[in-house]
């Protein structure tokens, strides 16, 4: 499962009430994104739950043709908001607080810590196919990607 399938919103029931319709809590729902940043549904949230809601879509939803919505263009964005998280040296528990505080979203630290986790023994298994194919550039770039994630020892 995704770290995307496991990122969920904040005050789910107080957005429900508010909506006057049940949605999923999943944010990367296609119909929590549907109900949610559609023009109506922001109109019925407070104005604290639409700033929020705005940013996020803003930062993970405006890809340059509508049909990326679809094609994981939000969740690949997402990612690399964690992993750019992770890298500023935020661990776990402070990933999560700063999701929470800039959108209104929230995930379990030790999902996050599995993410990780498997982002840094994936940037191993493509910094070794490297070394095998000889192409020091990808070795060198999943070795420095690497460095980034796990943080200095």
């Amino acid at each position: 499962m995704a770290i995307t399938d496991k990122i969920y919103l904040k005050n789910h029931r107080q957005i429900v009430s508010q909506l006057d319709t049940n949605i999923p809590k999943r944010v990367f729902s296609g119909a929590t994104l549907e109900i949610l940043y559609s023009g109506e549904g922001l109109a019925k949230v407070d104005d604290a739950t639409r700033d929020r809601l705005l940013d996020f879509a803003q930062d993970f939803l405006d890809c340059e043709n509508s049909d990326d919505i679809y094609t994981g263009y939000p969740e690949r964005q997402f990612i690399e908001y964690l992993l750019e998280l992770r890298a500023q040296g935020l661990g776990p528990d402070a990933i999560v607080d700063v999701m929470s505080d800039d959108y209104m979203v929230y995930a379990y630290p030790g999902d996050v810590l599995s993410f990780l986790d498997d982002s840094v023994r994936t940037l191993e298994s493509v910094e070794a196919l490297a070394d095998v194919e000889g192409d020091r550039e990808m070795q060198d770039e999943a070795r420095r990607a690497k460095q980034d994630l796990v943080g200095p020892r």
